[in-house]
């Protein structure tokens, strides 16, 4: 009788053992699945950056730059020309810590200015409009050194191509007679240069992402001043991006 009861016990114990082997390995399975998931969502991103782009200034711009130039003889501020920007782009999730972008992005500002001690005969001012756009295009490798996920700070680098266009219009003095005339004068072209960036993003819900970015560029561009009339053969298109940036993620 003890002998038949231990067999009987032996083999319910054996079958519960049997029974939790079968069906132990289900959940943990589906729990390694949903970890490898997690970690492949949101590999994507689509996004809009706000924010002003602030020029080089005056002590810093390239040698025989055209804004620098002109104020020997007219009257405005190279601050004068930081203004608001506006892009977008797209983001791509390489692994957990690096992430490539391209974007591409609208500033333009239009400044007035006068002449320096010189006016019409009437006693008006001699006036000017100088406007400078620049459309960037750019791509960019990022480093997310804590990762993905929560909060996400990163810095990168990139190479951006500057499409821009530089115009001055309204009436000029000829120094040679000191006779005034209306004319405008335009530059225009594409310049290539590097560009470093580093900014942070705070997650909002599960597929948004919001936060602030500083990117800063060099480029200049040939104004071709046999041509275009300008008073300089360089312009300056280097300066600093500070922008709040919005991401849907997918």
């Amino acid at each position: 009788m003890t002998k038949r009861m231990w067999r009987q016990g032996g083999w319910y114990t054996v079958g519960v053992a049997v029974a939790l082997g079968l069906f132990t390995p289900a959940p943990s399975q589906a729990q390694i699945t949903r970890v490898s998931n997690s970690s492949s969502e949101h590999r994507q991103a689509v996004g809009v950056t706000l924010g002003g782009f602030f020029l080089k200034g005056e002590d810093s711009r390239v040698d025989d730059d055209v804004l620098y130039n002109d104020l020997d003889s007219l009257l405005f501020d190279i601050k004068d020309f930081n203004g608001a920007s506006v892009s977008g782009e797209w983001l791509v999730g390489l692994n957990d810590y690096l992430e490539a972008g391209v974007s591409a992005g609208y500033y333009q500002k239009s400044v007035p200015s006068i002449y320096r001690g010189r006016v019409n005969a009437n006693g008006s001012e001699i006036e000017q409009e100088l406007k400078l756009r620049v459309v960037p295009l750019a791509a960019t490798l990022r480093f997310l050194p804590i990762g993905r996920g929560g909060i996400e700070p990163y810095v990168g680098a990139g190479i951006g191509a500057f499409r821009w266009r530089y115009s001055e219009t309204g009436e000029f003095v000829d120094f040679a007679d000191d006779a005034i005339f209306r004319n405008r004068y335009i530059a225009n072209g594409t310049s290539y240069g590097p560009l470093v960036l580093g900014g942070i993003r705070f997650p909002f819900g599960d597929a948004l992402s919001f936060g602030g970015e500083l990117r800063y560029q060099w480029a200049e561009g040939d104004t071709n001043p046999s041509d275009s009339g300008l008073l300089g053969s360089k312009i300056d298109l280097g300066g600093l991006n500070a922008a709040v940036t919005l991401h849907v993620r997918f």
